[in-house]
């Protein structure tokens, strides 16, 4: 059975879904202290993870779908997406 995401859990599904698309997990970036620095993503992986990433953003936040992109676009300079 999946976990609900909700406003509370978005945050660690999203790292988690992003870590999966280039093969790694979260316990992998835990023994790692460098995979900020060396881990990438694709430009293509990171269409696709927006893709997922924007219309996922809860509903019960209200966004708009302005909204969810600018708050996408923080979100990936927080993690150094591209």
């Amino acid at each position: 059975m999946k976990k609900k995401i909700n406003r509370m859990t978005i945050s660690d599904h999203l790292i988690e879904y992003q870590l999966q698309m280039i093969g790694k997990t979260v316990q992998d970036a835990l023994k790692d202290p460098e995979w900020y620095n060396t881990w990438t993503m694709t430009s293509e992986q990171y269409d696709e993870f927006k893709a997922y990433a924007v219309p996922l953003l809860p509903g019960s936040l209200a966004f708009t779908r302005t909204k969810k992109r600018f708050s996408f676009r923080c979100l990936c300079r927080i993690y150094k997406v591209l």
